[in-house]
């Protein structure tokens, strides 16, 4: 460096004292200096960044947050044909319940066992304007549109037991059965019992009094068996 030169930065840094204290405190550290700083040749400047590990532990962390989401998300949007065939079957009796006393008649649901669906039958839908409303999810299955009126079983779903009344009759092997809900609130004794191929099987009950419906799990079943519950 020249003399001129060596002239010319002696008189920066006497007019600008800052830079001599900071040239000193990095004289003393140097290897405080330049960690995680990008310096500026030229102007004297150094802005802060990130190091490549980092940015190797952000990255790790975001892989393994979408790695416990994942599957989470696909179970939410996907269910499981026996959960969405067991709450098919209590939305479409609870709103033919509901419409039932609504409306002051008589509400059918009706079973078609051979073709693993069901609807509602009689009385008029509840208008969409109608406080009253019970709001359901649209769901489709097998390009059948839920509307919580009508569902289908998936073809991974099969019925083992329809009773009704408990009369001694296989409602299984009939086209048509029916399960009526009354005005006031009362409906037709039912037990249903789904089976599914991964060998899970539930159950939906109707109780006489209340016509509410209520899901049975597999202890609830063994129950049933037994005659205890």
């Amino acid at each position: 460096m020249s003399s001129f030169e060596l002239e010319v930065r002696r008189r920066v840094e006497t007019r600008n004292p800052k830079a001599e204290i900071r040239k000193k405190s990095e004289g003393r550290n140097p290897n405080n200096s330049c960690r995680g700083q990008v310096r500026i040749s030229g102007f004297g400047l150094r802005v802060s960044a990130f190091t490549l590990l980092e940015l190797m532990i952000v990255v790790g962390i975001m892989g393994l947050v979408m790695t416990i989401g994942v599957p989470f998300v696909y179970k939410v949007w996907h269910r499981a044909p026996m959960a969405e065939a067991l709450k098919d079957v209590v939305e479409v009796c609870s709103n033919a319940r509901a419409q039932s006393i609504m409306q002051g008649q008589e509400v059918d649901v009706i079973f078609h066992p051979r073709d693993g669906r069901f609807e509602i039958s009689g009385g008029a839908a509840i208008p969409i304007s109608s406080p009253t409303t019970i709001k359901t999810s649209h769901v489709s299955t097998s390009g059948l549109a839920h509307s919580g009126r009508s569902a289908q079983f998936s073809d991974k779903i099969r019925i083992d037991m329809l009773d009704i009344n408990k009369l001694k009759h296989d409602f299984r092997d009939d086209e048509v059965a029916r399960i009526r809900f009354f005005p006031n609130g009362t409906s037709d004794e039912l037990t249903l019992i789904l089976s599914s191929d991964r060998n899970e099987q539930r159950g939906v009950t109707l109780e006489v009094t209340t016509g509410l419906a209520t899901v049975l799990s597999e202890a609830d079943l063994q129950k049933l068996r037994n005659g205890t519950l």
